[in-house]
């Protein structure tokens, strides 16, 4: 059975900005290895992710709203879309993965990743690993750790690469850790 990646970041990228290129770059390496990669399915990183994806000949799943289809278009590099009734059933589509992976990205790439990263601390979802590339992730959650209510297993969870490269070198392993238990393996049941 083929892995899905699913892939977050910006919709506000385009064709020529380093992000986009770095997203395209993502998509075609995780197509060539032979992933199926998942996006948002719209415009900017998502775009770029697909576009990449496709273009090395992979299969790329767009999970979209349909109630934005007045407004927002899929993109053309889709080979298939699922259209879900609203954010939050696109948000659990997207992170029915095995992996997922956080490329640079603005609130909405923020609210992904912070969904992601709360389901796997609760055991709620398979995914084996959140992968965040680029600086600026370590930098936002190394200030969530030393402001927040955030402990080691938290940080544990969380992956980072530099660049798309770096996560192809670390997806063999990642892939091989078992999901997360969550918090529910270290906490006594508690009747009220």
């Amino acid at each position: 059975m083929t892995q899905r990646i699913s892939v977050f970041g910006t919709a506000r990228s385009r064709e020529g900005d380093a992000d986009y290129e770095e997203a395209r770059l993502m998509g075609r390496l995780l197509a060539e290895a032979g992933y199926e990669v998942c996006t948002g399915g719209y415009r900017g990183a998502m775009e770029a992710v697909s576009r990449g994806a496709h273009e090395a000949g992979g299969h790329v799943v767009g999970i979209t709203v349909e109630p934005w289809s007045g407004w927002l278009t899929p993109n053309q590099y889709l080979k298939e879309e699922i259209a879900t009734a609203n954010l939050f059933n696109r948000l659990e589509r997207l992170v029915d993965c095995s992996v997922l992976v956080a490329m640079h990205g603005g609130a909405g790439t923020l609210a992904e990743v912070a969904l992601a990263w709360n389901l796997m601390q609760l055991g709620d979802i398979q995914a084996r690993a959140l992968v965040l590339v680029g600086p600026a992730w370590r930098q936002l959650l190394d200030t969530f750790a030393d402001t927040l209510i955030v402990n080691e297993q938290d940080m544990a969870l969380l992956h980072y690469a530099e660049t798309p490269a770096a996560v192809m070198a670390m997806l063999p392993t990642l892939l091989e850790t078992p999901p997360q238990q969550g918090y529910r393996s270290n906490y006594p049941l508690i009747r009220g």
